[in-house]
């Protein structure tokens, strides 16, 4: 891997946000995002607990899907409160993602603003909160509609690995999904680069994020996240200003998603074999252009 640090700044104006990040599509932390937001200091383990420990959540270990589950399906169920407590407790391999916690307590969404001098195009109805125990892993992905995402830590620090959508072939992408073949946990100290040698070549980045940070991860960045203490996060996501990126992900959404999951339902020995040997053609494919 061919990493570099991620641009961090305290203050960004609007005007050198897009120039700089949005438009040309490079991540960025920035410091002073949520520092004015009341949910900076309110939100905590017991704050949650206390207004949604009732809601049961799916729960997701560190083990990599196979070739043959859906993805975001969920490893157990728990209730909130419950999942909270075992986080507090110690380190927990377990993980949430995609949690709408403002449909049951609508009432927190006055904790934060929408950065819209930023970026437009937020999607309000979804907010999402990620929590994550220490120790906890999020492999690695790209979101599946293809939104820009201003995702900010509460509480801990979390190591994020990133590479731009056009590197997936390096990355090992398995086709008609939003997941990697190669495991990326640990990178920092080991990669199998033997079994996975095109990653060597991909250009990427990475960063720890700390209380506050708010990174911005331009549409269809690929993304590997590890928790390094207990802690959680929001995204905003935004909606890609021209009509190609919208079209790109509901294609995802509701066409290939689909087809993928009806393949392995109905032929997943065949469709298992197929993708795995694109994955390796792809790869394959880039290391010949590097040596030419």
């Amino acid at each position: 891997m061919q990493l570099q640090a991620i641009d961090t700044v305290d203050h960004i104006s609007p005007e050198t946000f897009k120039e700089n990040y949005y438009r040309p599509m490079k991540p960025l932390v920035i410091k002073d995002v949520a520092k004015s937001w009341p949910a900076y200091t309110k939100w905590n383990w017991d704050y949650f607990i206390d207004i949604v420990g009732q809601t049961e959540v799916g729960v997701y270990n560190n083990v990599k899907s196979d070739a043959y589950t859906p993805i975001n399906t969920a490893d157990a169920y728990m209730k909130f409160g419950d999942y909270l407590r075992k986080v507090k407790a110690g380190p927990l391999d377990l993980r949430i993602f995609l949690f709408n916690i403002f449909q049951h307590a609508p009432q927190i969404t006055a904790d934060f603003t929408w950065p819209e001098e930023l970026m437009r195009g937020f999607v309000k109805k979804y907010p999402m909160l990620f929590v994550g125990g220490q120790g906890s892993i999020t492999h690695m992905h790209f979101d599946i509609d293809l939104s820009h995402i201003l995702h900010t830590q509460f509480v801990g620090r979390k190591r994020v690995l990133l590479f731009p959508y056009e590197e997936k072939s390096k990355l090992y992408r398995k086709p008609w999904e939003v997941l990697s073949v190669a495991n990326y946990a640990g990178y920092h100290e080991k990669f199998d680069y033997e079994n996975f040698p095109a990653v060597k070549l991909a250009r990427g980045y990475e960063v720890i994020l700390e209380h506050g940070d708010t990174l911005f991860m331009p549409a269809g960045y690929w993304h590997h996240m590890e928790y390094l203490d207990a802690g959680f996060a929001m995204s905003l996501r935004a909606l890609q200003s021209g009509i190609g990126g919208k079209l790109h992900g509901v294609w995802n959404l509701f066409g290939m998603r689909n087809i993928d999951t009806l393949m392995k339902k109905t032929l997943p020995k065949w469709w298992y074999n197929t993708k795995k040997a694109k994955v390796y053609e792809n790869a394959a494919r880039e290391m010949s252009r590097n040596r030419s």
